[in-house]
């Protein structure tokens, strides 16, 4: 049964790609009406939409060719967007470092009304209390002895994860390359926690840190459970990141970027395998979603509605979840195309193509629109 939005609410699908921004509603998640581009020519990698207080808050890195990077919001669905004349993030002058790009925008819980934080590059994490209209640097982990030896991914120095639990202190980063790094007294000191990822292309395969972690998601109802895809390897960590195990079994390939986590069931999560390192597509041209219900011991391929052959990969924010019942999952791939599912993965529908690569897709089940 398709769930229909409330007389209040409608839904919210925001895209980010290589030149602009697109933004659609719909009542059902079947039909949607869209407007854009937003931002035309700038690359958008991060987008957070922010619900809590009773609004609708779209805040989106953007990446200039002639302005460089930013962060702009707009509280009427991209009718009009604002930014800080001086810039959101801007690195203070001792750090010698100038923004390159937003890799993550997170907006924190309810609890913590008009904190939102961010990833970016140089690898770097940010913290606004104002609703993402000024962000500052953390110095906790930006001054970290291990800073100078995290490295560039493929796509770039990505802090492009970032977890807070809703309640306490305790916020985990991701980075590409570095791995994962915890903090239990929210930002103020930093510590890897990468015990059980592999980092096989390094000398020595199990690192302190060094890991090419390239996605984690908290599971929302088990305190202490987060996943992570890795540059080979899926895992499940119980005791907040002090361990990880593998769950990569079940699935065609251990390599991709995606990792989705149900917004309320524990044991719930959905990857995009793709086969690498050098071909980085779906096994086989065929696209499909994996979901676990059982936090990783066994996997379930979703591809009803997907193309039957797809060579185009699925970056790492290229997908998400509403929090709708049934959660409705979305992804776009660098070929342009977004396919959303409103049943939780069991069935998918194109909903936009032709747009250029997806570098970033988000979504909500919001008021009015």
């Amino acid at each position: 049964m398709e769930r229909m939005a409330t007389a209040a609410e409608s839904f919210v699908l925001a895209i980010g790609t290589k030149k602009g921004l697109w933004l659609a509603t719909s009542r059902d998640r079947q039909e949607w009406s869209f407007t854009g581009p937003h931002f035309l020519m700038a690359e958008i990698p991060s987008i957070g939409i922010d619900t809590r207080e009773g609004r609708t808050r779209i805040l989106v890195g953007v990446r200039s060719p002639h302005w460089g990077p930013t962060v702009a919001h707009s509280d009427d669905l991209g009718a009009t967007w604002s930014e800080p004349e001086q810039g959101a993030i801007t690195f203070p002058e001792d750090t010698g470092a100038a923004l390159e790009r937003v890799w993550q925008i997170y907006p924190d819980a309810d609890s913590r009304p008009g904190v939102v934080w961010a990833g970016a590059e140089p690898i770097s994490v940010w913290k606004s209390t104002d609703g993402g209209e000024h962000f500052e640097l953390n110095r906790g982990l930006w001054d970290h002895p291990h800073r100078t030896e995290w490295g560039a991914g493929y796509g770039g120095a990505a802090a492009h994860s970032i977890v807070v639990q809703p309640a306490g202190e305790t916020v985990h980063v991701a980075m590409s390359t570095g791995g994962v790094y915890r903090s239990l007294d929210g930002g103020t000191s930093w510590e890897a926690r990468n015990k059980g990822i592999s980092a096989y292309f390094m000398p020595d395969p199990n690192p302190e840190f060094g890991q090419c972690v390239h996605k984690i998601a908290a599971d929302a109802a088990v305190e202490g459970r987060l996943y992570a895809q890795n540059h080979h390897g899926v895992y499940r960590t119980d005791d907040n990141a002090d361990n990880w195990n593998s769950i990569a079994e079940g699935l065609p390939a251990d390599f991709g970027f995606v990792m989705l986590t149900h917004p309320r069931r524990d044991g719930t999560a959905w990857v995009v395998p793709l086969k690498a390192d050098g071909e980085r597509i779906p096994p086989e041209g065929k696209l499909a979603v994996h979901r676990t219900d059982d936090a990783g011991n066994t996997w379930k391929r979703l591809s009803t509605g997907l193309p039957e052959h797809e060579y185009n990969s699925v970056l790492r924010d290229a997908a998400a979840v509403d929090t709708a019942d049934p959660t409705g999952v979305y992804f776009g791939t660098r070929g342009g195309t977004v396919y959303a599912s409103a049943d939780e993965g069991e069935t998918f529908r194109e909903v936009a193509s032709h747009l250029p690569d997806v570098l970033c897709v988000r979504a909500a089940v919001v008021v009015g629109g």
